[in-house]
């Protein structure tokens, strides 16, 4: 009789793997509430090398390894030209460890919804979708 020691540590790795595979892909993109209070981030227009917008401002980090940048640039870029008083600034990851570290951006792209003080009011982490960020832009022109 051989042992099943092997087959259950299989098994368990597996479920891990598929449970954390889930929860990744339900949160990719997701546009979520940056912080209450105090700990809100707060970035401005000297830190980000570009005014902020009349009304909000998106901002993307990248890299130029990130396979999923270019189409969420595409699509920020987009909205904020469709947007009154909306504007995208894209920081190079790369370059600007500052941010990167102050903002905890853990993976490229990581965009954030700034309101028109530069309050952080919802980040995502992977690329957002649109109708996300259209919601997202309602919530930081109410909040200033």
């Amino acid at each position: 009789m051989t042992d099943p020691t092997g087959l259950v540590v299989a098994l368990v790795v597996l479920a891990a793997a598929t449970v954390f595979g889930l929860v990744r892909r339900a949160r990719d993109g997701r546009l979520r509430t940056a912080g209450r209070g105090d700990d809100v981030l707060r970035l401005s227009a000297e830190e980000l090398g570009q005014s902020l917008g009349d009304r909000a401002t998106l901002v993307q980090f990248s890299t130029s390894f990130c396979a999923t940048c270019p189409g969420t640039r595409r699509l920020l870029t987009d909205v904020a030209g469709r947007t009154q008083g909306v504007r995208h600034v894209e920081i190079d990851a790369e370059d600007r460890l500052d941010l990167v570290r102050r903002a905890e951006v853990m993976r490229t792209p990581t965009v954030l919804v700034l309101d028109r003080d530069g309050r952080v009011v919802r980040r995502a982490s992977g690329p957002p979708t649109r109708a996300e960020v259209e919601s997202a832009l309602e919530l930081a022109g109410s909040a200033a």
